[in-house]
């Protein structure tokens, strides 16, 4: 399954932070990472990756951590300078069958609490951020971890897996297929198309509604690997339900979403993060 990010996006900006090369212990391996402090931190966040083979996400961190939220990027198991076997469609090996997201949960999990005792300032929130598969690794890991506050998802499923790998198998690619093709078509396939794979399958919205952190989404209207609408309602859902949910649509943008020419989608994400504290105490108040 593809579901990854191009991060093509390099900061330009001047460093107002500090970093330092760390290792953690992760279900009996060492993973490697770098730590990014801001000189003023408002916020902390783990950086959890996409499907592929991905060593730690410098840009994005840069651009976190110059806008004043601290961050821990790792290199994925088996990847970069992290020890253990990486999973995934290139080498051979089923990298969405539960036991493996459940697996990297864990290791997201690990470096919440190694970005924890990080950081000199206590109060600070921590949190999660990521796109694509990482929509239902990071629930999973939230569900793990109470140290996790909030967490922030650029293009993750609602659906189950099985049910995203029928869209996507249904898009096949085609940058045009919302040109030429419905939302009842697409939910059709969705919801009954043959599935090509058996794996034990991941429901986010089960996992999801046992949170009580606040969360955000961003997707855009011409993603050809999650169905946004239908994610958006799911979203909807559990809104209706009480939790802390809120999500931006972008008509223009596909998969992408978190590094596209368009830097509103990210622009979003810091504000949010960063006024997430002020937030819950204005919804405590009222």
């Amino acid at each position: 399954m593809l579901l990854l990010f191009v991060i093509s996006y390099a900061s330009a900006l001047p460093s107002n932070f500090t970093t330092k090369e760390i290792k953690f212990t992760s279900e009996g391996v060492t993973l490697a990472g770098t730590i990014f402090t801001p000189n003023k931190a408002q916020a902390a966040v783990v950086i959890i990756h996409g499907s592929g083979q991905e060593k730690r996400m410098t840009d994005f961190a840069i651009i976190l951590a110059n806008n004043g939220i601290a961050v821990l990027t790792y290199d994925k198991r088996g990847v970069g300078e992290s020890a253990g076997v990486y999973a995934g469609p290139e080498v051979g090996t089923n990298n969405v069958d539960f036991s493996n997201l459940n697996l990297l949960s864990l290791d997201a999990s690990a470096a919440v609490n190694t970005l924890s005792k990080s950081l000199s300032n206590n109060k600070i929130s921590i949190g999660l951020i990521g796109g694509s598969q990482a929509g239902w690794i990071i629930p999973l890991a939230a569900e793990k971890n109470k140290k996790v506050k909030f967490i922030t998802i650029f293009s993750g499923a609602l659906i189950t897996v099985k049910e995203q790998l029928r869209f996507q198998f249904y898009t096949n690619g085609d940058k045009n297929f919302w040109d030429t093709h419905s939302e009842e078509e697409a939910r059709k396939h969705v919801f009954n198309d043959p599935d090509r794979y058996e794996f034990i399958d991941t429901n986010p919205k089960d996992i999801l509604a046992k949170l009580s952190i606040p969360g955000f989404w961003i997707y855009g209207s011409k993603d050809i690997q999650v169905p946004a609408n239908l994610s958006i309602e799911y979203l909807d859902t559990l809104k209706s339900k009480g939790k802390h949910f809120e999500y931006k649509l972008f008509p223009n943008l596909g998969h992408n979403t978190a590094f596209s020419d368009n830097e509103e989608p990210m622009n979003d994400a810091i504000n949010w993060i960063k006024n997430i504290d002020k937030s819950k105490n204005h919804k405590q108040k009222n």
